[in-house]
C-alpha cells in the first residue's frame, strides 16, 4: 500500500508539472522525489505521468488519481490536527449529568461558558438524580455530574453552589405577607415534602431542620422535582422548602421568602468526576466552573 509521503510527492509534481520545482517545494532533492513517484506507480500498477526531456504531463490515470490523493492528504492532516486538539483539551466530547434543579441557573451558566471557551467540543447533557449520576460516573457512562452530596471519596469535585433554602408559600396564604419565616411557622401546616428516594439529599436536609427546630408540619405530598412542588404550592395544597435557585423559575402564584434559621445549612451543588477519568476536557471545565463560582 502506498504511504502519505508518496502521495505528497505525487501531488507536488502533478501541481507543478516539473520535478525540480516539486522537489524544491518539498524541501528535498529531485532523485528521491522521482523514486517516490516511481514506487507509487509500481504499487498502483499505472503510469501517472508522461515524461519527456522538456515536459511532464499527467496521464488520464494520473489526472483521475489527483483529486483522490488530495482528499486523502486532507483527511490525514485533519485527523492529525483533531487528535492534537483533543489531546490539548480544545476539542472532543464530554458527557455531563445534571439534576433538574441545577438546570434553573447553574447548568446554563456552565454550558454557556464551556461553549464560549471550547466552541469545538461536543457537549452531551443528561438529566438524572444525584444517586443515578454517582452510579453512571462509576460505570463510566458519564464523565462528570452536577449533583448533591454525599460524594464518594473516589471522586474529584468543585463546589458550584452554596445557597439557602427558601419557603415557597401560596400567594394567598396569610404567611405570604411576612418578609421572613421561621421554622415554627410550619408547625401543623400542610407541607409538600421531598421523597426519600429520588430526592434523598433534600429529604434528609429538610427533615433535620424540622427535627432541630422541634417543628412538625403535616406532610401532604412527597415529590422529587422542585418545579412540580411549586406547581402544587400554587394550587394551595401546601408549602415547601426549595433552594434559592428556584427564584429563577418565576412561579406564578407562589411567593418565596427567606428563612430565619438558628442553625443554617446551605444547599450545596458540586461538579463531580472520577479521579481516574483521563478525558483532557475535564480539568479545563473544572477550571471554568471555579472561575464562574469562585469556590475552591
Amino acid at each position: 500500500m502506498f504511504d502519505l509521503n508518496q502521495l505528497r510527492c505525487f501531488v507536488a509534481v502533478a501541481e507543478e508539472l516539473h520535478f525540480g520545482r516539486a522537489a524544491e517545494r518539498l524541501n528535498m532533492t529531485q532523485p528521491p522525489l522521482s523514486r517516490q513517484v516511481q514506487i507509487l506507480e509500481r504499487i498502483l500498477d499505472v503510469t501517472l505521468f508522461e515524461r519527456t526531456s522538456r515536459s511532464v504531463h499527467l496521464t488520464p490515470a494520473g489526472a483521475s488519481f489527483l483529486p483522490e490523493a488530495r482528499r486523502i492528504l486532507k483527511l490525514a492532516d485533519s485527523a492529525a490536527l483533531m487528535t492534537k486538539r483533543v489531546a490539548a483539551g480544545k476539542a472532543g466530547s464530554i458527557r455531563i449529568g445534571f439534576t433538574a434543579a441545577s438546570a434553573y441557573s447553574h447548568l446554563p451558566d456552565l454550558a454557556a461558558a464551556c461553549l464560549t471557551h471550547l466552541p469545538d467540543i461536543d457537549l452531551a447533557l443528561k438529566e438524572m438524580v444525584s444517586s443515578a449520576q454517582v452510579e453512571e460516573l462509576g460505570a463510566g457512562e458519564i464523565d462528570a455530574g452536577l449533583l448533591r452530596p454525599p460524594i464518594p471519596r473516589s471522586m474529584e469535585r468543585v463546589r458550584m453552589a452554596s445557597e439557602q433554602l427558601m419557603a415557597a408559600v401560596p400567594e394567598m396564604h396569610p404567611l405570604a405577607a411576612r418578609e421572613r419565616l421561621a421554622m415554627a411557622d410550619f408547625a401543623d401546616q400542610p407541607f409538600i415534602m421531598y421523597t426519600p428516594y429520588e430526592a434523598r439529599y433534600f429529604y434528609d436536609l429538610v427533615s433535620e431542620l424540622f427535627a432541630r427546630g422541634d417543628c412538625q408540619p403535616k406532610y401532604v405530598q412527597h415529590l422529587s422535582q422542585i418545579h412540580t412542588m411549586l406547581a402544587l404550592v400554587r394550587s394551595g395544597i401546601g408549602m415547601a422548602l426549595v433552594p434559592e435557585a428556584a427564584v429563577n423559575l418565576h412561579a406564578k402564584g407562589v411567593v418565596l421568602r427567606p428563612l430565619d434559621f438558628p442553625f443554617p445549612r446551605p444547599v450545596e451543588l458540586f461538579l463531580v468526576w472520577r479521579k481516574d477519568n483521563d478525558n483532557p476536557l475535564l480539568p479545563i471545565i473544572a477550571n471554568i466552573a471555579r472561575s464562574l463560582y469562585g469556590f475552591p
